[in-house]
């Protein structure tokens, strides 16, 4: 079943819906219904949540963890400590997020204070299996392993 709708517009706007709709051989009213068939589904999708964990929540894995992640002196070293305590950092995206050993996520490690890249360069090397390495993190005027006296 359809319904003819009028919409009142400026003459502009219906002038360049018009050019629209001649270049791309559709007719106005399939623009319009395309328009507003996509804005139905962005509204129907449920909000993002925002990509931050809670701040409370941050400030007491920060105040529990920070001593661990200070003294780590290795990957393996540091999920030995982690572990200890109930957690793991495992890849996410181009870094890494802090996990309980059920598998629920926490918070990223840069919420933390340990981003991958500061991690990387710390310990000299990328975490085991990250899928992204040290793409664009690690160089080797980072590394102070690499004697630049040659």
């Amino acid at each position: 079943m359809t319904r003819d709708v009028t919409i009142r517009m400026p003459t502009e706007m219906v002038d360049a819906l018009r050019h629209l709709a001649a270049r791309h051989d559709v007719t106005p009213g399939q623009i319009i219904r395309q328009a507003v068939a996509r804005e139905l589904q962005r509204a129907a999708r449920p909000a993002e949540t925002p990509n931050r964990a809670d701040e409370q929540l941050v400030a007491s894995l920060q105040a529990l963890l920070a001593g661990d992640v200070a003294r780590a002196t290795s990957w393996a070293d540091l999920d030995q400590r982690l572990s200890a305590k109930g957690f793991r950092f495992q890849p996410a995206g181009g870094g890494v997020s802090l996990y309980d050993l059920d598998g629920t996520k926490l918070c990223k490690g840069s919420e933390l204070g340990a981003s991958y890249r500061s991690l990387v360069r710390r310990f000299g090397a990328p975490m085991p299996g990250h899928p992204h390495g040290t793409a664009g993190i690690f160089h080797a005027d980072d590394n102070p392993l690499i004697d630049r006296r040659l």
